[in-house]
């Protein structure tokens, strides 16, 4: 007995191949309008949707398998008589194979010349409902929307036959995948409709502000995050953990999903993570003042500014040498020979910048471990800061908020002096990137002393200020939350700290701003916080 197969397909890759094979099983096609042209092209006997329907097509094709003698062929239930005698009543025959996939609606949005109007008719309607049909089915149906799964279905079915338990094992995960990729495809239409629409004259004037507790809700109302594999890793943080790292999908691959490695080990999920903290603290600059920032358990461990990336690594690693080893370097500018050649004093495990010089690679390839990668300045983080906990997912912005400079305000009877900024700022950019509490101590152009995670800012300064002696009078130092206490002040003072930058915003404010005032020490304000847990 003869077996039917519903065909409608945007890429016909491998398809010539799959018919072949279908014909000696005895199946008989069922096509729509473009793919039953194709199939007849390739030499084959093609009924269409329109024939088997007794229906047109209609609007241009926008309808015309939505209907019930080819719903009712896919959905019937074949161990329910009652479905069967339906069958049988209505005429309907049945459908046991569906092979579809979807018009291409991400190849027409990423076109230079994608136009909205094109787009619109590249959403598929017909295809997603027949799919979820036949993944519904899958009990009875196999169902297949990708080109990539034509040979694994032949395989299987001459190795075990229509019936056996392995081939309803692989229908199941058939079924799994026609749901992904429904889902997968539905995100993508949703994010570029949302673009299109929600940014245009009259989707910018509509109020789509939520209210949740009589309070505006602001953040998206449903958030859908569409991944790809890029790589898998070796492990998670620990070796008994797997780990694998995924890229934003369907968007201009930029930061991490389109990083090169040059050199070295493959990359780790801890490389990765401190990569990332590199990254993030060098771009707090442009490439016209060097930024070398030394990682270390995703906290910084020396951070400096200096007029050549060599000067600017060793400024970044006289800060805490003990730690910097084996560590992770970022720098905002191409990594020359100098620089280099000082990096090969010291155990590293990264370095990541925007680019290296033949030579300097060439000193570094000494290094056979050392990875080396080159990352694109990511683009402005327009989406979201996101953190898994139990059973649910915390959504933020991204911390891209320095200070408003209408803002900020020298609360202290004692003035910055004009060099003092380059450096209280240094110190503002770092604090940022640091685990709270945090306070990070800067002296020309270079930090001292960082202290993070820390339970009590008392303990942070300590650690901050711990290697200080009279060479580093003068020095500055941030702290990523207001000082509660005075008591803060008094060991900035015993350490010769000479300017402070913090939000401010404590009840003891005045209180504080006092013993500055009593030990000469100038304050800023800058009325916005930095945590970062």
């Amino acid at each position: 007995m003869s077996k039917k197969a519903l065909i409608s397909v945007s890429d016909k890759s491998g398809l010539d191949n799959l018919l072949n094979f279908l014909v000696a099983q005895d199946y008989e096609f069922v096509s729509t309008g473009g793919t039953a042209k194709h199939i007849k092209s390739l030499g084959y006997t093609v009924q269409e949707v329109s024939e088997l329907t007794k229906f047109p097509e209609l609007f241009d094709g926008r309808v015309k398998t939505l209907h019930p003698k080819i719903l009712g062929g896919i959905l019937a239930r074949r161990d329910q008589e009652k479905d069967l005698i339906e069958l049988i009543e209505n005429e309907i025959e049945k459908i046991d194979l569906v092979i579809v996939n979807l018009y291409p609606f991400e190849e027409v949005i990423s076109s230079p010349e994608g136009i909205f109007a094109t787009a619109i008719e590249n959403i598929d309607i017909g295809g997603p409902t027949l799919l979820r049909s036949a993944g519904k089915n899958f009990e009875s149906i196999t169902v297949l929307c990708k080109p990539s799964q034509y040979q694994l279905f032949i395989d299987q079915v001459l190795k075990y036959g229509y019936d056996s338990v392995e081939m309803l094992a692989l229908r199941e995960k058939l079924a799994i995948d026609v749901f992904e990729e429904c889902s997968r495809y539905d995100a993508v239409i949703t994010e570029y409709l949302k673009k299109q629409l929600l940014t245009s004259p009259v989707g910018a004037s509509f109020n789509y502000n939520k209210y949740i507790n009589n309070q505006v809700l602001v953040m998206p109302q449903q958030l859908s995050i569409e991944l790809e594999l890029s790589s898998p890793l070796r492990y998670g943080e620990n070796p008994h953990q797997k780990a694998a790292l995924y890229r934003l999908k369907n968007s201009t691959a930029f930061g991490f999903g389109d990083f090169k490695q040059l050199g070295g080990k493959e990359v780790s999920f801890n490389n990765l993570l401190d990569m990332e903290s590199a990254w993030n603290i060098v771009s707090e600059y442009d490439s016209s003042i060097p930024c070398i920032a030394i990682i270390k358990h995703n906290n910084p461990c020396g951070v400096a500014i200096a007029p050549s990336p060599g000067q600017a690594f060793l400024d970044a690693l006289s800060s805490d040498p003990v730690s910097a080893f084996g560590g992770v370097v970022g720098s905002n500018v191409v990594i020359d020979l100098n620089t280099a050649n000082e990096m090969t004093q010291i155990f590293l495990e990264a370095v990541i910048a925007p680019d290296f010089s033949p030579e300097a690679l060439e000193v570094l390839a000494t290094k056979p471990n050392l990875r080396l990668i080159t990352i694109n300045k990511p683009n402005p983080k327009t989406f979201y800061d996101i953190k898994a906990i139990s059973g649910a997912y915390l959504v933020q912005e991204f911390d891209q908020c320095l200070h408003n400079p209408e803002e900020i305000k020298v609360v202290t009877e004692k003035q910055v002096e004009d060099h003092q900024w380059v450096d209280l700022l240094l110190a503002w950019k770092i604090v940022k990137h640091v685990k709270s509490n945090a306070i990070v101590a800067v002296l020309n152009g270079k930090t001292l002393g960082i202290g993070c995670g820390q339970t009590n800012r008392v303990k942070s300064v300590k650690d901050a200020l711990a290697n200080f002696d009279f060479d580093t009078r003068g020095a500055v130092l941030a702290s990523d939350g207001f000082f509660p206490f005075a008591d803060n002040i008094d060991i900035a003072a015993q350490n010769h700290i000479s300017a402070i930058i913090q939000p401010g915003g404590s009840i003891r404010d005045q209180e504080v701003i006092s013993a500055c005032n009593k030990y000469g020490i100038a304050m800023v304000f800058t009325k916005i916080r930095h945590f970062k847990h």
